[in-house]
């Protein structure tokens, strides 16, 4: 039986200039596109595999500590020990964040009409965080590598963002982690100096998470216009807080221990280590300018993007 989609109007110009595009097209498009491209970790990653010597666990330059002191202290072998022991973290808090996601998304259709694209969309978006997160937490087991968390405090925090927010800043978080991480992953994907269950597990974030990051860039931009200044106000520094988290949290300070240094040193010389500030602000100068353009990053919360080195 052939569905037949009827024809829809021409989406209005936001405020920024940028056509709006209609929701129900969008979702039926990013459908078909799920059905044709997705992967399913548990049976396309080759768990089993050994994992080789001689090989980082994300590039070397991605390193909180590169280029610092600390990192010219440490023998090859530790180099490559840290660097597994980072991506495990950053994949842990992977974990933590996505979700935090599901819980945003799943809120914001409850009660809509199942039968419509965005809601059908949205579940299938959930299940693919389902599965990365799966994913993630296998990688940490397959590298022998502990499940890191953010702190408990941060947990908190989680639940309580996820209970206040929704809209622009629920969207615009699950940006803020996603594009972060998408420029992070699209490096180590094609790095030969890189472990292949890194490249591989990159290679199937990058691409499942492409399609998550248009919809909620949508949204964003279809939503944002209707807040009151009060509300902007508020989801502007909503959004500005999950960008300092997320930029600090990636890296947990037991990570370091990894390779017998003292957390909270290592830590304080990766917040200091510039070469890393570079890269953070380099990932997310795309994430930002949308932000912006949007109205979502202006005014005093602006510095916090600044001191969590993302502007």
């Amino acid at each position: 039986m052939t569905a037949t989609i009827p024809t829809m109007p021409s989406p209005p110009t936001g405020q920024s200039g940028r056509r709006r595009v209609d929701r129900e097209e969008l979702s039926t498009r990013l459908l078909g596109s799920a059905a044709k491209k997705s992967y399913d970790p548990v049976v396309d990653i080759d768990w089993d595999a050994p994992i080789p010597d001689g090989l980082y666990g994300l590039s070397p330059e991605w390193s909180t500590l590169y280029g610092t002191p600390m990192w010219d202290s440490l023998t090859e072998d530790q180099r490559i020990t840290l660097t597994i022991h980072e991506y495990c973290s950053i994949s842990g808090v992977g974990i933590f964040f996505e979700c935090l996601l599901m819980q945003l998304v799943l809120r914001d259709i409850y009660g809509d009409d199942p039968a419509q694209p965005h809601v059908q969309w949205v579940l299938t978006e959930i299940a693919d965080e389902c599965r990365h997160s799966v994913m993630f937490a296998r990688t940490a087991e397959t590298f022998g590598a502990p499940s890191y968390q953010p702190p408990a405090s941060i947990l908190r925090l989680g639940k309580a963002f996820v209970k206040r927010f929704d809209g622009p800043a629920a969207y615009a978080a699950i940006l803020v982690a996603e594009e972060i991480l998408d420029i992070f992953q699209r490096d180590l994907m094609k790095d030969g100096r890189v472990q292949p269950l890194t490249r591989a597990t990159s290679q199937i974030h990058v691409v499942e998470e492409a399609r998550h990051m248009r919809f909620a860039r949508e949204e964003i931009a279809r939503r944002t216009p209707e807040l009151s200044s009060w509300q902007l106000r508020r989801h502007r520094t909503a959004v500005a807080s999950v960008a300092a988290i997320v930029a600090d949290n990636l890296v947990q300070p037991a990570v370091y221990a990894s390779v017998g240094l003292d957390p909270k040193a290592a830590k304080a010389a990766a917040r200091s280590n510039a070469h890393y500030g570079d890269k953070l602000r380099d990932a997310s100068s795309g994430l930002v300018d949308f932000l912006r353009d949007v109205g979502l990053v202006g005014g005093p919360s602006e510095l916090l993007w600044r001191r969590a080195r993302l502007v």
